[in-house]
């Protein structure tokens, strides 16, 4: 039965390869290097998917690559929709804001994550929240200077993240119990599944594959995990009916019960949007500030001009409030900076149809993936874009919805959750500098800090951050 297998998949799939060469209507596509068969040109892109993306842009008209990202998010954005195989179980048949079809239920679920989530006054409701776990993360490390320690930064961040987001979304952090993963645990097993090969996504017609990689059954274990957490935290928020506390379920639960907005709420429906708003705020969030100190590290002279601004600003407070970060502007520009050089996440999108980029055609169903990481290390736009200067932001108009810088995307798709991402990474990284001073461990010389990449769905840091913090003494 194995060699019958064999035989008819040696057989068939360039017969079934041939017929589609000869049906495939006659476009004009973008340039690009020779295709193989079946795989087409995923063979050039390897472990490090942006750096791949980078290369192939110069070499084939890297300007279509820069105006066509724009354009997919602002003026073509119903073309591009995003979506994928794990994205569709994950989000319940895309009915979170992020990835479902743009239509009226979308213009209803952005609607609330913006005016009730999301909105400026909301995020800044959530300060103490913020402020809290801050100064939580500063009295372990406050610890750990005692003992002279060296520390895992790159966990403490993760940790921060999770715990940020977790109050503001769900009301608390929920710690590992009887021997269940937190909801931090499986969302970063969500974001791995989503970095993960699926052949349906990739080559469609070897989707059956995904049960032979085991696949299915991992992206099935997954959701159920996640499901059933979500389902308790849910019921715990229904049985104390103290909707007055304003974390996302609360603010949703009351929305479902008033029905004000004319949209039926479902439990499947919250709990998209609640994945939407976790997954999206948690692994970016610490990867981005992780870079920031990274490049802060090697860059010693720029964190002393910093810890200058931030400690003349802050005074001698007990903490750093977000109102005194208001007033850093040069702690503005090393978030920009950071976040410019280190993008963290490639933006996913697959044509609905046909569709005209730069006089090209992009035929449906072309998975597109518009590298940002790419796009912000562009020398017709930055200068001496490799290197970290945060002083190019210094009396510079440039924001994060300008098309030249565009973490968060852009269009009606930009991501609604800017607001809060932006003010937690200030928090964080203004107490950490205002607190302690920073180090390599054993000596070692700030330019030789490992900054190499592992990428799934997020760009992080290969190695972990390991520092050692001095408390700061006036």
């Amino acid at each position: 039965m194995l060699y019958l297998f064999l035989l008819v998949v040696l057989f068939l799939l360039p017969a079934f390869y041939l017929l589609y060469l000869f049906n495939r209507e006659e476009l004009n596509l973008p340039p690009s290097p020779p295709e193989l068969p079946i795989i087409g040109n995923l063979y050039q892109v390897g472990k490090l998917p942006h750096r791949s993306f980078q290369a192939l842009s110069w070499a084939f008209n890297a300007s279509l690559f820069w105006e066509g990202s724009d354009k997919i998010m602002k003026t073509h954005d119903l073309a591009f929709r995003p979506q994928a195989k794990a994205l569709e179980v994950i989000t319940y048949q895309y009915r979170d804001l992020a990835f479902c079809p743009y239509g009226e239920y979308w213009k209803q679920v952005r609607k609330i994550c913006v005016v009730e989530l999301l909105s400026q006054k909301r995020v800044q409701s959530f300060q103490f929240v913020r402020e809290q776990e801050v100064a939580k993360l500063v009295e372990k490390i406050k610890r750990s200077c005692l003992d002279g320690a060296v520390i895992n930064l790159s966990r403490m961040l993760l940790s921060v993240s999770n715990n940020m987001i977790s109050r503001t979304a769900l009301g608390r952090v929920y710690e590992e119990e009887s021997g269940k993963k937190n909801f931090g645990d499986l969302a970063k097993g969500w974001i791995d599944l989503l970095g993960s090969l699926c052949f349906k996504d990739t080559v469609p017609s070897l989707g059956w594959m995904d049960v032979l990689s085991g696949f299915n059954a991992r992206l099935d274990s997954t959701f159920r995990a996640l499901d059933e957490f979500l389902d308790q935290v849910i019921e715990q928020h229904r049985e104390s009916e103290n909707y007055d506390e304003q974390d996302f379920v609360n603010i949703l639960l009351r929305l479902q019960k008033d029905g004000s907005l004319g949209l039926d709420l479902t439990p499947d429906n919250i709990k998209a949007i609640l994945m939407s708003m976790f997954v999206g705020g948690t692994d970016t969030t610490a990867a981005t500030l992780e870079w920031a100190m990274a490049e802060l590290v090697r860059n010693p002279s720029i964190m002393r001009k910093a810890q200058e601004e931030i400690r003349r600003v802050a005074g001698e407070k007990s903490e750093v409030c977000e109102s005194d970060v208001n007033e850093m502007s040069f702690l503005k520009c090393i978030m920009k900076e950071s976040i410019r050089l280190h993008s963290v996440a490639i933006i996913m999108r697959e044509t609905r149809s046909t569709a005209k980029l730069g006089g090209y055609d992009i035929p449906r169903k072309t998975r597109v993936l518009i590298s940002t990481w790419g796009i912000h290390r562009d020398p017709n736009v930055w200068d001496k874009p490799e290197e970290f200067i945060p002083e190019r932001f210094a009396d510079s108009s440039i924001d994060f919805l300008d098309g030249q810088l565009m973490p968060f995307g852009g269009g009606r798709r930009v991501c609604p959750g800017m607001r809060l991402a932006i003010a937690e990474m200030e928090c964080v990284l203004a107490n950490l500098l205002y607190w302690f001073d920073w180090e390599l461990p054993n000596g070692e010389v700030p330019q030789d800090l490992d900054m190499s990449e592992v990428n799934s769905v997020v760009i992080r840091k290969k190695a972990p951050l390991l520092l050692m913090p001095r408390l700061h003494s006036p």
